[in-house]
């Protein structure tokens, strides 16, 4: 598989066999950027929460790509209503796709629309798990650190993608706390420098993780994993 990091939490999978998967996508107000809404495609979208710098595009992009959007029970709701395909889950249930297994887990954190002056309500923030070809990937969204994030730990983590930022979420040394509990193999960290209030030096995750662990990609970055 092919991954794409386009600055704070915003992903895209491109699987072998094809379907494109995309995370929380956050490009018309997103400073680190690389590329415009128009210019992505893909056949899913998987929202980890409702604020506006994580489904920022998930509407015009849903409707343009004719995707499907996977959320937690609300946000599912609301994206239907908007006039788009949409699939709800909750904490702790999964769901066999196409592409593979999506398994939603807790986060802790907040999540709501705003919409000019309206602040429209979308369930709670969530994280996943996916289950996809042979490889288990961990996307956090966006979290404080629980000490039941230790539940993770059985399902083999091959990559998470912790946020850093710290202020909305956790900072370095929870991330890297996080990592250890949960025995991720490989950690890509997410969420920082997008704002000021969020500025994190990436590469400080070395402090406390040893260094093969860590997969810093910058905004446009592509892996193969």
């Amino acid at each position: 598989m092919k991954i794409t990091y386009y600055g704070h939490a915003t992903c895209s999978i491109e699987l072998e066999n094809g379907p494109k998967i995309l995370i929380d996508p956050f490009f018309t107000d997103n400073p680190l950027s690389t590329v415009r809404n128009e210019d992505v495609h893909c056949d899913y979208i998987l929202a980890t929460h409702g604020h506006n710098d994580h489904i920022g595009d998930l509407i015009p992009i849903a409707k343009k790509e004719n995707a499907l959007v996977i959320a937690i029970a609300e946000l599912a709701t609301w994206a239907s209503f908007q006039g788009v395909k949409a699939h709800g889950m909750n904490i702790g249930g999964s769901f066999q796709f196409p592409f593979g297994k999506v398994k939603m887990v807790f986060a802790q954190h907040s999540s709501s629309f705003t919409q000019g002056e309206n602040i429209i309500y979308l369930g709670e923030a969530a994280g996943f798990l996916l289950e996809i070809e042979g490889k288990t990937l961990y996307f956090a969204g966006d979290t404080a650190y629980f000490s039941d994030m230790k539940l993770l730990a059985p399902f083999e983590i091959d990559l998470a993608f912790l946020p850093i930022g710290d202020n909305f979420t956790m900072g370095l040394k929870e991330a890297a706390l996080c990592a250890k509990v949960i025995e991720a193999k490989k950690v890509v960290p997410i969420h920082y420098n997008t704002f000021p209030v969020i500025e994190q030096n990436p590469l400080q995750l070395k402090k406390y993780l040893s260094e093969e662990k860590i997969i810093v990609l910058n905004s446009g970055d592509t892996m193969t994993f």
